[in-house]
C-alpha cells in the first residue's frame, strides 16, 4: 500500500486537482490510501464527500499531506511554502518547468525529494504525453486570450478575429506548429482569421500544409521571416517548445517598434521562461501589460481558467503514471519505462535532467546509472 497526497493548489487562480474522484477509485481499488486536502476539488465541482465516497481520506490542510504522503500528485510546481514542506525520499508528481526557475530547482534538491516533472515524460514516438492535454487547452484558450486582448477596452486595438462582411479578418500568427500551435490556429481558422504558423521543421509545415491546405498559410521559421511578417500582424501566439529548457526568445525587444500599435503577443511558452523578450509571467488576476505599444498576454497557468475541463484532461493522462508509481514503486516504475524515467528532474539533492542542470550550472546525474 502507498499513501498519495494531493494538496489543494494555491498559486493564483488555479483551481485544477491533482487527482479526480475517478482517480481516487481506481487507486482504492488497487488497496491504495488517499489524503484528499479539504476543497481541493470544490472550485471545480468536486466536493469532499464525492472523494470521500471514491474511498479518499479527507484532510483538514496541506500540511498533513506533507507529513503522512510518500507520493503527492499536484497540477503546478509548488510555490516556496510547500517547497519547506517537501520530505527527504518523498515523491513528487506534477509540473515543475525547472529550467527558467533557478529558486524552485535549489529548494528541489535541497529536499532530497525525488521530483518527476510531467512536461519532460516521454513516450514510444517522441511526443510528451502529459504535457499534450495542457497544450490542447492552452492553444485553443490563447486564441480566445488573444482575441479578447486586441479589444480596445484592454488596450488593443479594437478589432474582431474573424472581421465581419466588408471589413478583413485580423492577421495571425503562430510561432511553432506543434500541439499548443496547432491548437491556436484551428481555433482561429475556426474564427475565419488570416493564419500563418512558423516552424523550422519542414516536414512539420508539410504535414500542416496537407492537413489544412490553402487556409492556413506555413512559413519557415527564420530570423529575417519572423521580423518581415510580425509587421502585419494583429495577434501572434509564442508556441515554442524545447523539452524541459528555456525558451529562445524570438521577439526581441527591438522587434516591437515595427509592430502596430495595439497589437497583441500571447506567450504560452512562458512556463519555460517565454519566447519573447519582454515576456514576464502574469497571473488570472492581471493577465496583460503594455510594452512599447504592444499588448502581452503571459498568464503562466493559462489553463487553470479553464480549470474543470482541464482537470479532467490532465487526470486521464496522469493517471496511468501515478497507479504504476503506487503499484510498483519508484524505482520499478522508473527502471521498467525510460519514458517515464525521463521525467525525472531531480533525485535525493542530484539533478538528473540534463537541460535543467546547464540551465543552471548544476551537476548533471544521468538517471540511468540511478535506476538500472
Amino acid at each position: 500500500m502507498m499513501l498519495i497526497g494531493v494538496p489543494k493548489e494555491i498559486k493564483n487562480h488555479e483551481y485544477r486537482v491533482g487527482l479526480t474522484p475517478a482517480g481516487v477509485r481506481e487507486l482504492s481499488t488497487s488497496g491504495h490510501l488517499v489524503l484528499i486536502e479539504r476543497d481541493a476539488g470544490m472550485a471545480i465541482g468536486l466536493s469532499d464527500e464525492t472523494y470521500e465516497q471514491a474511498g479518499a481520506e479527507i484532510v483538514a490542510d496541506a500540511s498533513t499531506i506533507y507529513q503522512r504522503s510518500e507520493l503527492i500528485v499536484k497540477v503546478k510546481e509548488p510555490l516556496a511554502s510547500e517547497r519547506k514542506q517537501l520530505q527527504k525520499n518523498q515523491i513528487l508528481f506534477t509540473y515543475l518547468h525547472l529550467a527558467p526557475d533557478f529558486e524552485q530547482t535549489r529548494d528541489l534538491i535541497e529536499s532530497g525529494a525525488s521530483c518527476i516533472a510531467y512536461e519532460t515524460i516521454t513516450d514510444s514516438g517522441g511526443g510528451l504525453p502529459l504535457l499534450a492535454p495542457m497544450s490542447e487547452v492552452a492553444g485553443r484558450m490563447a486564441i480566445q486570450a488573444g482575441a479578447h486582448a486586441l479589444e480596445k477596452t484592454q488596450g488593443g486595438m479594437g478589432i474582431l478575429l474573424g472581421g465581419v462582411a466588408g471589413v478583413s479578418p485580423a492577421n495571425v500568427i503562430v510561432l511553432g506548429g506543434g500541439v499548443v500551435g496547432i491548437n491556436a490556429a484551428r481555433m482561429a481558422m475556426g474564427l475565419g482569421a488570416n493564419v500563418t504558423v512558423l516552424d523550422k521543421s519542414l516536414a512539420r509545415l508539410k504535414q500542416l500544409d496537407e492537413q489544412f491546405g490553402p487556409q492556413l498559410k506555413t512559413l519557415y521559421a527564420t530570423v529575417e521571416s519572423i521580423e518581415n511578417i510580425i509587421q502585419d500582424a494583429d495577434l501572434v501566439i509564442g508556441a515554442v517548445l524545447l523539452p524541459g529548457a528555456k525558451a529562445p526568445k524570438l521577439i526581441t525587444k527591438g522587434m516591437l517598434s515595427i509592430m502596430k500599435k495595439g497589437s497583441v503577443l500571447v506567450d504560452v511558452s512562458i512556463d519555460q521562461g517565454g519566447c519573447f523578450e519582454t515576456s514576464r509571467p502574469t497571473t488570472h488576476d492581471e493577465p496583460i501589460y503594455e510594452e512599447q505599444g504592444v499588448v502581452h498576454y503571459c498568464v503562466a497557468n493559462m489553463p487553470g481558467g479553464v480549470a474543470r475541463t482541464s482537470t479532467f484532461a490532465l487526470t486521464n493522462a496522469t493517471l496511468p503514471f501515478v497507479m504504476a508509481l503506487a503499484d510498483k514503486g519508484l524505482n520499478t516504475a522508473l527502471s521498467e519505462d525510460k519514458h517515464f524515467l525521463s521525467g525525472l528532474n531531480v533525485h535525493q539533492g542530484k539533478v538528473t535532467y540534463q537541460a535543467v542542470a546547464e540551465a543552471h550550472g548544476f551537476e548533471y546525474a544521468n538517471p540511468v546509472s540511478l535506476f538500472n
